[in-house]
Formats: C-alpha cells, structure tokens, sequence
C-alpha cells in the first residue's frame, strides 16, 4: 500500500474530466492497496468504508443464502468500481454480500471522507458514481431475469461456450458453475449429465471438454442467447 500517483486517474474514463484542483484533492485523499488472491475484501454486516477503483485483478461479489447456497452477483475488474460499495457509501450502510479477490488485486481505496466531499461538489465525480451504478443495476436486473425465466440448460449451454472461448477445455468445477448461474450443484450435475449423454461433453475432475460445440451452440441459440 501506498500513496497514489496522479497516473492511476487515467485508468477510469470518467474521472480524467476532473478539475485538476478536484484531482489533487481525490489524489491527496486516497491510497493504493493490494490485497492477495483469496483474500476476504468485504463480507455482510461489514461498514462500507472506502470506494474501491480496481487498477488490477478481479474481485467476485456474491451472496449467500441462510442454506449456504450462493449466487454470483457480478464481478468487478480492472477499470471498474463496485456498485454495492457505492449503494452502501451512498446509504450509509453495511454491505449485505461478500466480495473474494480472485486474483492478486490493486486498487485505489477513496475514503468515505474524500467521496462524500466529491460527491457534494463535483458533477463530474458524481456521474461517474451513478453512470457504473445505473450500469450495474441494468445488469443486475438481466441476471434476475436469466435466473427466474431462462432455461437452465441454455444458460449453461451459452456460459460453457463462453469459458471455453476458442478452445473446448473448461476448467470449472459444478459447484463453480452453479454459483455463477444462481443454481443447486446437484442441478448441473444432472444437466452436464445430460449433456454428456447427448455427446456434447466429456467430464473429468474439475475440467469439461466441449466435445459437441455444434449441439451446445445450437441450444444456447434457441433462447436467443448465442
């Protein structure tokens, strides 16, 4: 950790049309932290006390249901900040999911103190907050879609097509794919069951090759997905 040079504001679009005394003062009232992969960055019940703008890594924000179930919310990157932290600065409450570093993370930490003076003063640093906030939320919402009205089976056809990218190995365990489609690890058991019946793929311990891309594109396509 340390103090912050002027260079980092380049990194986020809506900030380098600051004022350059209101840079100074977001420069002056901030600091750069990293944090190691797997560390805890929030968890709920904690105070939001700094805004967090990721230069590097990834931070997964999840929530977790009294059975221990977990759903991904959304995950934050380079260049990005994170909605939640926003929504509790901005209440003044404490966050409600949890956030995992899932690579070594830099980021610049905005205090509390420095955000809500910005936030006052400058148009410009306010829409920024509410211009990733509005953003998220749109997300958010296509997730709970997804979740509620789109068949299991084509959103997992359409994620496997995505992780697999160019390639046909997807490194992934069920309980890591159900996470990220809001789902029972026993539900993509018998769905990734199915799909091996079909030949569309191989399973082995913590690893899927897409042996049948055709038929997955083809199912991911059927919801509009692909």
């Amino acid at each position: 950790m340390g103090d912050p040079g002027k260079g980092w504001i380049r990194h986020f679009e809506g900030l380098q049309s600051l004022s350059e005394e209101m840079q100074a003062e977001l420069i002056k009232g901030s600091k750069v932290v990293s944090v190691p992969s797997g560390t805890q960055v929030f968890e709920p019940g904690q105070p939001a006390d700094n805004l967090l703008l990721l230069l590097e890594g990834t931070v997964r924000v999840h929530q977790k249901s009294d059975t221990g179930r977990e759903v991904l919310l959304y995950r934050v990157h380079a260049g990005e900040s994170c909605v939640l932290t926003t929504a509790c600065m901005l209440a003044c409450e404490n966050y409600s999911a949890d956030g995992l570093a899932e690579s070594d993370v830099s980021a610049v930490a905005i205090p509390r103190a420095t955000f809500d003076a910005l936030a006052a003063r400058s148009d410009v640093f306010r829409n920024f907050i509410f211009t990733a906030y509005s953003r998220r939320i749109t997300a958010l919402f296509t997730l709970i879609d997804d979740i509620v009205f789109r068949r299991l089976d084509v959103r997992l056809a359409g994620r496997l097509l995505e992780l697999a990218g160019a390639g046909d190995v997807v490194q992934a365990t069920h309980q890591m794919l159900a996470t990220e489609l809001g789902t029972a690890r026993e539900v993509i058991s018998r769905t990734l069951a199915e799909f091996q019946r079909r030949g569309w793929v191989e399973q082995s311990r913590g690893e899927l090759r897409l042996v049948g891309r055709g038929g997955l594109e083809r199912l991911a396509r059927s919801a509009g997905e692909w």
